[in-house]
């Protein structure tokens, strides 16, 4: 019997090597990045949406060039020091890549970026986990929202459901979420059902770099020391 390609043992050295050499690349790019366009902008977000996130992307791409992933390749790419920055100041932004954070680099006006990123937030059915920005409970009685085919659906979710007529009929009130506690996996379901979207993707400036210039936009790290200037 042939072995199946699953069980064909793996050479741990080949996957690390693979993993540096992406690495090395990463880092190659933004250092070309930083040499191709005129300012470099740090970014944080919330409730990330790949697919939006590309569009806003694809948007800018004839001036732009966007960067998320390992905020340590960023920062190495970057310089994490005085002595080690590809160009005076690089250091600076690098100590405020933090978190949920990205690399645009540009060579828009900084008007046209703040406009760009204070302005953009698009909505989404909230995943579970995410934080509930309002209670939603739903009032005993009828549910002419849903058709009768939902109401196994429903049930299944924990909702106090039957069918009355064939008419979904919620037979007590029901709390599918509370602000500020983390959605159950049956409260996004039921909140996607209801055509819900209380998510919103947003982006966040946080600092901007340009040859002589470091402007923050919000306050760094509490470690980092960094100031604008």
């Amino acid at each position: 019997m042939p072995k199946s390609k699953r069980d064909r043992p793996v050479t741990l050295s080949k996957t690390k090597r693979k993993g540096r050499e992406h690495k090395g690349a990463v880092v190659n790019t933004i250092k070309q990045a930083a040499e191709d366009y005129n300012s470099v902008y740090v970014f944080s977000f919330e409730n990330m949406r790949n697919l939006k996130f590309k569009e806003f992307r694809d948007q800018l791409k004839s001036t732009s060039r966007f960067f998320l992933g390992s905020n340590k390749v960023m920062q190495i790419a970057l310089g994490r020091s005085e002595s080690d920055e590809i160009k005076s100041g690089l250091h600076k932004v690098s100590e405020v890549l933090h978190g949920n954070a990205g690399l645009c680099f540009t060579n828009l006006p900084k008007e046209e970026v703040e406009r760009l990123f204070n302005e953009y937030e698009e909505y989404d059915f909230a995943r579970t986990g995410s934080i509930a920005t309002e209670k939603v409970e739903l009032q005993e009685g009828p549910l002419e929202m849903f058709s009768h085919e939902m109401e196994p659906f429903l049930r299944k979710q924990g909702m106090p459901v039957r069918l009355n007529k064939g008419v979904v009929e919620l037979v007590a009130d029901y709390v599918v979420c509370e602000q500020g506690k983390p959605l159950s996996p049956e409260s996004a379901r039921i909140l996607r059902s209801l055509g819900s979207k209380t998510a919103t993707f947003r982006l966040h400036l946080i600092c901007r770099w340009s040859p002589g210039e470091f402007e923050l936009y919000v306050p760094g790290p509490s470690d980092s020391g960094v100031e604008s200037s």
